[in-house]
C-alpha cells in the first residue's frame, strides 16, 4: 500500500526507514527524499511509526493460565 502517492512511497519503505532509526514523520520524509507536497501522508506515516514502537498484543493462548 502507498503511504504517499505524491512520491510513490510505500508502507514498506516507511517501515524500513523506521527500522533503520527514523523516529518521526519528518525523519521518514527526509530519508525517503520526499519534498513538501499535499501532506496527506503525514498521518499514515505517523501511524506506521506508532505501530513499530507499540509492542504487539500477546497471544491469548500464551497468556492463559493453565
Amino acid at each position: 500500500m502507498y503511504a504517499c502517492v505524491c512520491h510513490a512511497v510505500t508502507d514498506e519503505d516507511v517501515r524500513d526507514h523506521v527500522a533503520a532509526g527514523a523516529c518521526s514523520a519528518k525523519e521518514v520524509r527526509a530519508a525517503c527524499g520526499m519534498r513538501p507536497g499535499c501532506g496527506s501522508c503525514v498521518n499514515r506515516i505517523r501511524a506506521l511509526i506508532e505501530q513499530h514502537f507499540t509492542p504487539a498484543e500477546p497471544d491469548d493462548a500464551m497468556t492463559t493460565a493453565a
